[in-house]
């Protein structure tokens, strides 16, 4: 990249957050810390309101903005591919302004860049695993992602009518979310319950009803998304709560598990050597034991006595059977 089309890039980036550091420019450009100051310089000499706060970051001065922006061919397929993907992973909120915000781009792209969409829109595809009509029976709307993304951003307590598969019963409950994610083919919004004083993982497709209230939690009195992980890696499990698992698989027999491991949350690969180390976000032991057991002796696993257990009784279980 040369540099005008780097300090074009980092303008860009510094329209897109309040704050940026010098370093997290120094990364995505792979360049030093001394090149970053220099390039700041450059755009501030240029007439770019740029500010600074000593050990935080720059910033750009309120009012100003960039004229529209362009995209290339290949910036276009992207979205166009991540509109596929919101399409089937998202539920019916999201799906409805991500396709807002893809008529606005489209209405700035130049006439080759939307010839060049519409030529892929037909041969790109995003297949699901469960038809979509069995998420939308029973009362279960599927619509609240984009009102409970609000209620993180803006540190609002949510209220909702939660139905647990496990107790088979529906209840009111207000809640300070702190975070979502996508597990298994499915979005689980973690939380503080005020009801039962704790955290809870709440599969967000069986809300019943939601409502983001007026009223407004500390942000600092609640642990992060990826503290509430790493709690549970190293906490014992119960329930439906997600917790972490990890297995070593021969490399050999990699090729049999191919796209079957993202559905029961696949979170890192690292291959070693002969070995391939799984980590998995998991609300199922049971599930993705069963699923393991078919591997045989080239399953190996590092994490999680429970998974371990719920092996062993499921040999003993085949070997009862077939005696």
């Amino acid at each position: 990249m040369n540099r005008i089309d780097r300090l074009t890039a980092i303008l860009i980036q510094l329209q897109g957050k309040k704050i940026v550091k010098a370093s997290e420019i120094s990364d995505r450009f792979n360049i030093s810390l001394r090149t970053v100051y220099r390039d700041v310089k450059a755009l501030q000499e240029a007439g770019v309101p740029i500010g600074a706060e000593a050990g935080t970051g720059y910033y750009i001065v309120d009012g100003y903005h960039l004229p529209p922006v362009m995209f290339s061919k290949e910036e276009a397929a992207a979205l166009l591919t991540g509109e596929k993907l919101m399409e089937q992973l998202s539920d019916h909120s999201n799906r409805k302004q991500f396709s807002f915000a893809m008529e606005k781009i489209r209405s700035v792209l130049r006439g080759s860049e939307k010839d060049y969409l519409e030529s892929l829109d037909e041969n790109i595809a995003v297949l699901r695993v469960r038809p979509t009509h069995l998420e939308d029976d029973n009362g279960f709307p599927n619509r609240f992602l984009t009102d409970i993304q609000q209620a993180l951003g803006m540190h609002q307590v949510i209220s909702m009518e939660y139905f647990s598969f496990q107790e088979e019963v529906a209840t009111r409950r207000e809640v300070e979310p702190i975070g979502i994610f996508h597990m298994s083919g499915y979005w689980h919004l973690i939380a503080w319950c005020r009801l039962r004083q704790g955290y809870r993982d709440f599969r967000i497709d069986r809300i019943r009803k939601l409502n983001v209230t007026s009223s407004y939690y500390k942000k600092n009195s609640r642990i992060s998304l990826q503290e509430y992980l790493e709690q549970k890696r190293s906490k014992p499990h119960s329930g439906e709560q997600p917790q972490i698992v990890k297995i070593s698989v021969d490399a050999n027999m990699m090729r049999f598990m191919r796209e079957q491991k993202y559905y029961f949350g696949l979170m890192e690969e690292t291959v070693k050597g002969d070995q391939t180390e799984l980590t998995f976000l998991t609300s199922s032991v049971g599930y993705i034991a069963r699923w393991l057991v078919m591997f045989g002796s080239a399953v190996k696993i590092l994490e999680s006595d429970e998974l371990k257990t719920a092996m062993q009784a499921l040999v003993i279980e085949l070997k009862e059977h077939y005696l």
